[in-house]
């Protein structure tokens, strides 16, 4: 497997020998010193064309980079799909290579870039051929920080996770599995982990980025917290999705006491109270009801 080293020499090398290319600069994981590092790090390169269609015309060009196992090209996909992009503006090449590494490459005009330079907080410039690259702070993951949460905010991730455990509940019991794990997954997990973040962030001011999608959770949950998280993942068997919904159920409550105390907040305990006394009914429904209560 190439090293970082060669990796990034090989990017700038190819920049430099290539005079359509004007510039260089990079964003992700690599560029966040907060960031843990491991062999599974892609690079994400951004170079600035004079012209992006010389380059995709000829697609072999992009062989120099290495062995490809695998390719995607995005915006090609979203243009056959219908959608409406602009290919000579901005084209990207996902590339994994068979030595394991991976660039996410983007070809995009000056005037592109111009637009979307400044949005990452995370961008690190490393070529410009021109000097016209924008001035830009230090790479940082700032713009990943939780935000604190206004006081609806909080109110509605509280309200709709409750509201939300009944079709869990109701799937559960007919027995509709894809349902009963899309509802657990899609509706009822974003709601949780929008309570961690919320959690975390309080304990680093609001300076902390818990990662996409949640990946640094165990960095930054104690062990007790943690462990109920893992429990939140259920198989394919009914019961042991119960046993997730109530730990779900447990962790939220926690968490979120927790962060109404904070921030001085009104927790929605009635709606916590009545919802965990229907959940638990639900559960002991025989196949054959009639009614609930």
């Amino acid at each position: 497997m190439r090293s970082e080293k060669e990796m990034m020499e090989l990017i700038l090398s190819v920049a430099n020998e290539d005079d359509r290319i004007r510039a260089v600069y990079m964003n992700g994981s690599r560029t966040n010193a907060n960031a843990p590092t491991d062999i599974f790090q892609d690079y994400d390169i951004v170079y600035v064309v004079s012209n992006v269609e010389s380059f995709t015309e000829n697609e072999q060009w992009i062989s120099v980079f290495g062995e490809i196992l695998m390719l995607q090209e995005p915006e090609k996909n979203d243009k056959a799909l219908g959608r409406n992009v602009n290919l000579s503006q901005n084209y990207g090449y996902l590339m994994l290579f068979q030595d394991g590494n991976r660039i996410d490459l983007h070809l995009q005009t000056k005037e592109f870039m111009l637009e979307n330079y400044k949005q990452d907080s995370l961008t690190k410039p490393l070529l410009d051929k021109e000097d016209f690259l924008p001035s830009i702070p230090v790479a940082s993951d700032r713009d990943y920080w939780v935000l604190r949460p206004s006081k609806a905010e909080y109110f509605s991730a509280c309200n709709d996770f409750w509201w939300c455990t009944q079709n869990v509940a109701k799937g559960i019991w007919r027995q509709e599995l894809p349902y009963a794990q899309q509802m657990l997954e899609e509706v009822i997990r974003p709601r949780l982990k929008q309570i961690i973040s919320w959690w975390i962030g309080i304990q680093y001011n609001f300076q902390i980025s818990p990662g996409k999608m949640g990946k640094y959770f165990e960095m930054y949950l104690p062990k007790e917290y943690w462990d109920m998280y893992v429990r939140t993942y259920a198989d394919g068997d009914y019961e042991h999705i119960w046993d997730s919904l109530f730990v779900a159920c447990k962790l939220f409550r926690v968490l979120a006491l927790e962060v109404a105390k904070t921030l001085s907040y009104q927790y929605i305990l009635e709606d916590d109270q009545n919802m965990m006394r229907y959940l638990r009914k639900v559960h002991t429904l025989p196949k054959n009801a009639k009614e609930i209560f």
